[in-house]
This record gives C-alpha cells, sequence and structure tokens, in this order.
C-alpha cells in the first residue's frame, strides 16, 4: 500500500471500505493511520469503519506528532561545565530549602507540635546506634593500632618511643575517632535511609503521607536526624575507647612497651578538651550524615534504578561532607587556638 500511494499519482481522496470485516483490533487502527499519514493532504473518508475504530483514530489524531531520535550532543567542554554549574546550582538552593524545612520540624518538635511516631524514632536510634557498635569497634580499634605502629616507627628514630601513647589518645580522641566513624556512618546509616526513604517515595507512599496532610520532613526525616545527631556522640565516645585500646595492644605487643607505662602516659596526656572537641564533631557529624541520606531519599526519582543512584549520591556526598567539615572544624580551632 506504501508503495502504491508513494509511486502513483497523488491521491485526492482515500475512501475505507471494510466490505467483509468480522473483528478488528489496534492493527487496523494503526493501518488506518499510517495509510492516512502517507496520503497527506488527501480527504480521508473513515464513515465506513465500526465506531470504536473512529473514536480510537481521532484520539491519535489529538496527540500531536513526536520528534524521534536523539538530540544533537553538545560536546564543547563549556558546555558541559555550565549545564553541571547550573546543576550544581539548582541542587544546592534545593538543599538548602530542605534544611530549612528541617529546621522548621526542629522548631515543631521543641514546642511539642511535631507529628512524628515514637516507635519510629526508637528505630531510628537502633539503627544509628546499637547496629553500629559492631563495625565502629573493629575499625576503630585497627585504626588505634596502625596509628600507633606508624607513629613509632619516627618516633624510634629520636628514642621517644613512650610517646606512642600521646600519639594515639589525642590523635584519636581529637580527630580520627569521630572523623572514621562519621565515615562509617555516612557508609552505613547514611544508605540506609537514602534506601528506605527512595523506595518509600518510588512506592508514592510520601504522597501518601502527604494526602493526609502530614509533612514528610516531620514524620519521616526529623526522627532519623534527631536519633542520629544524638547517637553519634556517643558513638564516638566507644569509638575513642577502642582506639585507645588498639594503640595500646600495638604498643605492648609489637613495640615492647610496658602496659601500665603506655597506659600512665595515656592518661596523662589525654585532656578533658580533646574529647570534648571531638564530641562536637560528632554531633555535626551526624547532622550531616542524616540530613544528606534523607535529602537524597525524598528527592528520589520514581524507578528502582533511581534508588540505587540516590543511595550512591548519598554515600558519596556524605562521606564528602563529613571530610569538609571536619576540615573547618579543624582551621578553626587552630585560629581560637584550641
Amino acid at each position: 500500500m506504501a508503495q502504491e500511494i508513494r509511486g502513483g499519482p497523488p491521491v485526492a481522496r482515500l475512501v475505507f471500505e471494510p466490505t467483509e470485516l468480522e473483528a478488528w483490533d489496534s492493527a487496523l487502527v494503526s493501518f488506518v493511520f499510517s495509510a492516512a499519514s502517507l496520503a497527506a493532504g488527501a480527504e480521508v473518508d473513515v464513515s465506513a469503519l465500526p465506531a470504536g475504530t473512529r473514536r480510537l483514530l481521532d484520539l491519535a489524531r489529538a496527540v500531536p506528532p513526536v520528534a524521534l531520535g536523539r538530540p544533537p550532543e553538545d560536546n564543547a567542554v563549556t558546555a558541559r561545565v555550565g549545564q553541571a554549574s547550573l546543576h550544581a546550582w539548582s541542587t544546592a538552593g534545593d538543599a538548602v530549602g530542605f534544611v530549612g524545612e528541617v529546621v522548621l520540624a526542629l522548631w515543631a518538635m521543641l514546642r511539642g507540635k511535631a507529628r512524628f511516631q515514637g516507635r519510629d524514632l526508637m528505630h531510628a536510634f537502633e539503627t544509628a546506634g546499637v547496629g553500629a557498635l559492631g563495625i565502629v569497634a573493629l575499625i576503630n580499634l585497627l585504626i588505634g593500632a596502625v596509628l600507633a605502629f606508624v607513629g613509632a616507627v619516627q618516633l624510634q628514630q629520636f628514642g621517644a618511643t613512650v610517646y606512642v601513647a600521646n600519639l594515639v589518645a589525642i590523635g584519636i580522641t581529637r580527630e580520627l575517632g569521630a572523623l572514621m566513624t562519621g565515615i562509617v556512618m555516612a557508609g552505613r546509616t547514611g544508605a540506609s535511609f537514602a534506601a528506605v526513604l527512595g523506595t518509600m517515595t518510588v512506592n508514592e507512599e510520601v504522597d501518601a503521607l502527604k494526602t493526609m496532610g502530614l509533612r514528610p520532613t516531620e514524620f519521616l526525616v526529623l526522627p532519623r536526624v534527631v536519633a542520629t545527631s544524638l547517637m553519634l556522640p556517643a558513638l564516638v565516645a566507644y569509638a575513642d575507647l577502642f582506639g585507645i585500646l588498639g594503640g595500646t595492644f600495638a604498643g605492648v605487643a609489637l613495640l615492647d612497651l610496658g602496659a601500665l607505662q603506655y597506659l600512665r602516659a595515656t592518661r596523662e596526656s589525654l585532656a578533658v578538651g580533646h574529647v570534648i572537641v571531638g564530641l562536637v564533631k560528632s554531633v555535626a557529624f551526624g547532622m550531616v550524615v542524616s540530613l544528606t541520606g534523607c535529602y537524597y531519599g525524598i528527592r528520589c526519582g520514581r524507578s528502582a534504578a533511581a534508588v540505587g543512584e540516590a543511595t550512591t549520591k548519598a554515600v558519596v556526598m556524605g562521606i564528602v561532607l563529613v571530610v569538609v567539615v571536619d576540615a573547618v572544624f579543624t582551621v578553626l580551632l587552630h585560629l581560637l587556638h584550641l
């Protein structure tokens, strides 16, 4: 049919007369629509077709044609940099708005007006606290041992191996305990928050909460942010203990230091100020990790692939922001001589 219409003289009128039509389906509609499209400008008579066919043809004509094919890609470096910059600016603005919503939800909670379930808060405490004890203990135990061994290699050159205890105690409590715990929580708890909230977004559960008049920021995000921010200091104190134990094991078993001598040096060098600095950092790390995971979960797309992408972004951005916040704290404490 296509060759006859294209190869013959111009068609002025196209008439469809199904004389022996007993049953029809969408193939008939597709055939008639294609034939009418090939005879562009011709008068098309479909009055003899069944009423259902004519209605489907009217619906097909009502939809404008869609241009198929991929648009040409702009490979210019400046164009790509510009697109990335615009996307980053848009994401940053959206993230600031999200943080503002969380702050308002926190203010509502302080006034006793936030609406969320207490069991969700308890579950968030368990997820961000008890469930992370094993991995936090293992990581910081090894970090303390590695720090002691690496420090001893340098201090042995000056006959000051005993100061390994000072290095481990200050380094763990002030810096590495909080930093490593924050990174572990970004890969564990932040990813969990992003996956759970992303799945709820895909299943339209977040939309259902909005329909019922509940704010997802209060009902879903606030319990997770509060639980993570409050549990991180406890986890960091726990991590400091295992970090010092790891350093003690390395110093006593590998460096031939006396156990009492090592513990005495640790007690003399460990000031309360170093511990407080690490605990203050941990609160900021907890807020960063929970906000990042919840943000990418709430802003997730509507497909299974989007959940995986949101989880990946939450982990990567969470780790980056933890390191950035730690660097900011380090600079500020140096300027304040603390």
